[in-house]
């Protein structure tokens, strides 16, 4: 951490630096063109995450937010935040003595009402069940809580549509390992059943009053 200010509650600690400093090192820590420590970086990212803040809201003694942003964009093309979750992920389950991959998930998702600068057509739609316009935020964890896959679909799109494709990702990054997926009343019905075995799922819908509401 930059010394030179006081710490956020956002800021990366010394432990999970050694961690997930050596996924975020595209360059080496001296190449020419870095101007801002890349730690302090990370830490400007950890900061709009957690906040919720706007880019420019960034605070002053970070790195400006274009160049904590455009550093995001390339960790996300790089495909290391990915990789990084993936690594996350298997070693915590077998902390607990559980297999590095999941054969079980649970599906869900969430409508996020839109804001005027992100309410355009191609990402929001209207959520009649939710009365809200928006987007849709799908999501598959293992029986952690542990991601595994995630999509955002304008909020009009129906969860078992998405279904197949956030089941798809998850095999993907288990090697195949899913078996079962549990999900809400939402993903109830023959066509929901198809998608899911069609990338080698059963599907169990859990139905009240078995379940508590939600996930």
């Amino acid at each position: 951490m930059n010394s030179a200010r006081k710490p956020y509650p956002s800021d990366v600690s010394d432990e999970e630096w050694a961690l997930v400093a050596p996924y975020l090192a595209l360059l080496p820590e001296d190449a020419g063109q870095r101007i801002h420590p890349l730690r302090e970086v990370f830490n400007g990212l950890r900061y709009i995450i957690k906040t919720g803040a706007q880019w420019r809201q960034m605070p002053h003694d970070l790195p400006p937010w274009p160049a904590v942003y455009q550093q995001a964009q390339r960790w996300l093309a790089s495909g290391c935040l990915d990789v990084l979750i993936d690594d996350l992920r298997a070693l915590l389950r077998a902390a607990l003595g559980r297999s590095e991959q999941p054969s079980a998930v649970i599906v869900d998702s969430r409508t996020l009402r839109s804001s005027p600068e992100s309410g355009t057509p191609a990402r929001a739609g209207y959520d009649g069940a939710k009365r809200k316009k928006g987007s849709k935020l799908h999501i598959a964890v293992d029986t952690l809580g542990h991601l595994l896959a995630l999509r955002v679909t304008p909020a009009n799109v129906d969860e078992r549509v998405a279904l197949e494709g956030l089941l798809k990702t998850a095999q993907a990054v288990t090697d195949g390992a899913i078996e079962v997926a549990f999900a809400d009343q939402g993903y109830a019905g023959e066509k929901p059943a198809e998608a899911a075995a069609a990338q080698g799922v059963e599907l169990i819908v859990v139905k009240l009053p078995d379940a508590k509401r939600g996930f």
